[in-house]
């Protein structure tokens, strides 16, 4: 059974909107810089502990970094600060900086279906979270194909499958990078219709032509991170003109202040990726 979950197509009405803006705005020859306001920094904890089928697992990367002014090109760092993992079974792993705000872990045990729980000190605060270790099942196939587009010719489609196990509700999220993206492009799924059947994920682009090679990574995620994927990839990718929630709370928490809470999610994925080449 087939899913289509996402399509990158450059929407024609995108298009007449971008149209409509430039030919308002290019009469305005002075260049407007908004007084936002600011609010107080709050530190952020990028922890993806990602295991790839047919690497052990060991090595692992948190980066710490801080929020700033919405014209402010650079991130800030956060270095100093001790961080470590620890499994169910009282097993701590710690994470050593390599590079300002960077920290990494060698000997890192990954088990699927484990607690783990993350502790994190930095700038005076004490930050911490709980989150399982998800399995995924390995991709089986990747295709392509041409699929009609309204807004111009037809457009190239790369399709991965894969089977959904039958014994419990699962979770993923999968990415697809290339050299004409600026960003990785995160597509969020479950198996709510599709329980025990083989599922596909699609990502076509106008700017995907034979011989770009596309990287995929296929995870399988908790429900709790499902859930905070999906608010966040609704901000980033709804309606332009509607308001963002405020602030997306993932699960760090502080252990003294709780209005003080970290930005950020920690989880922990088995995932399976792949290197295709266009046709």
């Amino acid at each position: 059974m087939q899913r289509v979950i996402k399509y990158n197509f450059k929407s024609s009405v995108l298009a007449l909107f971008s149209g409509l803006f430039v030919l308002f705005f290019s009469s305005c020859e002075d260049t407007v810089k908004l007084d936002l306001n600011e609010g107080t920094p709050k530190i952020v904890i990028d922890a993806e502990l990602i295991w790839k089928k047919g690497t052990t697992g060991s090595e692992q990367t948190i980066r710490i970094s801080k929020t700033t002014s919405y014209y402010n090109a650079d991130t800030p760092k956060v270095s100093g600060a001790q961080v470590r993992v620890e499994n169910s079974n009282g097993t701590s792993f710690i994470f050593n900086e390599s590079a300002p705000g960077v920290y990494v872990c060698t000997n890192f045990v990954p088990v699927v279906d484990m607690d783990y729980v993350l502790h994190v000190q930095a700038e005076g605060q004490s930050f911490t979270a709980v989150e399982k270790l998800t399995s995924v099942t390995p991709i089986n196939k990747v295709e392509q194909k041409y699929v009609p587009d309204i807004s111009g010719p037809d457009v190239l489609v790369v399709q991965i499958y894969f089977n959904d196990p039958a014994d419990k509700s699962n979770y993923y999220l999968t990415d697809f990078k290339s050299d004409f993206l600026k960003f990785p492009l995160y597509v969020n799924s479950d198996d709510e219709l599709l329980n025990g059947n083989e599922i596909s994920i699609q990502f076509g682009d106008t700017d995907l032509k034979p011989g770009k090679t596309i990287g995929i990574v296929n995870r399988g995620i908790s429900k709790n991170f499902f859930n905070y994927m999906k608010l966040i990839l609704e901000a980033s990718q709804g309606n332009p003109f509607s308001v963002p929630p405020g602030n997306i709370r993932g699960n760090i928490v502080n252990t003294k202040n709780a209005d003080s809470y970290a930005m950020g999610y920690f989880r922990l994925c088995e995932a399976d990726a792949v290197s295709y080449l266009v046709k």
